[in-house]
């Protein structure tokens, strides 16, 4: 697919997608849900690819979620694409890590597509919320029950009865934001958290987050711990070869030499 409102590159084994709309704060319009759900299926095919990256473009909004504009010309709001919107927030089988790289506004549909990530890094002028209450509207995007479920219920409903939004700053204090950093050093965040990832073996860093994510819908602890050998990504990495290249690049003092499989 040939992309014009997104940007998708590849460098060495992370996968960086861009929403590229600055001068609309990177709204999301149909045709970004489209070319969202393709980039997002590339990275999850790609067998080489370890990391995603999203982005915002321009130096005021990650995303300040969908463009009213687009759905009030055409009357009605298109279906979302099979992963829903932006392609990524019922993508609930996807165990390799996504971190959302926040600079300036993540709003509605943005503030969504941040939490549907596993890191969230944004710089000391960023802000996020869920504003639908104050244009009559809900936030529908998975927001609600992400958030409640990431920050607990009363911070939860703090932010979305009001509607307020908050800094960078306070979503750290709240639990959803992960790091803060000054605009001169956001891309050397971003590149120092890739780089402490891609230390681990692909596959052990998947199980670990299917073990979480999956472990999270047991009825207990001793269920998630139990039924953890039956989820796909942890048998796979179980069988494989760099669960063996580990103990033996550590038995032979050298860096381990990880293939993926």
């Amino acid at each position: 697919m040939t992309y014009e409102c997104i940007d998708l590159t590849v460098d060495n084994h992370v996968t960086n997608i861009t929403l590229n709309r600055p001068e609309a704060l990177n709204a999301i319009t149909p045709q970004m849900h489209t070319e969202l759900e393709d980039a997002f299926n590339t990275f999850a095919a790609a067998e080489d690819q370890y990391i995603c990256v999203i982005r915002g473009a321009g130096e005021r909004a990650f995303c300040a979620g969908s463009d009213l504009k687009s759905i009030a010309f055409a009357g009605r709001a298109n279906p979302y694409p099979e992963h829903g919107y932006a392609g990524l927030i019922e993508r609930f089988d996807l165990n390799k890590p996504i971190i959302a790289a926040v600079d300036g506004f993540a709003l509605g549909g943005g503030f969504e597509i941040a939490l549907a990530c596993d890191i969230i890094i944004a710089t000391d002028r960023s802000s996020f919320g869920l504003p639908e209450p104050l244009v009559g509207a809900v936030a529908l995007g998975g927001g609600l029950h992400r958030l409640a479920r990431q920050i607990g219920l009363k911070q939860a409903m703090g932010m979305v009865l009001t509607a307020d939004r908050v800094s960078a700053a306070v979503g750290l204090a709240m639990g959803f934001v992960n790091q803060v950093t000054p605009v001169e050093g956001f891309e050397d965040a971003v590149q120092s958290f890739c780089e402490r990832i891609l230390r681990c073996a692909p596959l052990s860093v998947a199980a670990s987050k299917e073990s979480i994510m999956r472990g999270l819908d047991e009825p207990s602890l001793d269920a998630a711990m139990k039924n953890q050998e039956q989820y796909p990504a942890f048998y796979q990495w179980k069988r494989s070869a760099d669960a063996v290249e580990g103990p033996k690049a550590f038995a032979e003092k050298r860096k381990p030499q990880w293939q993926g499989r």
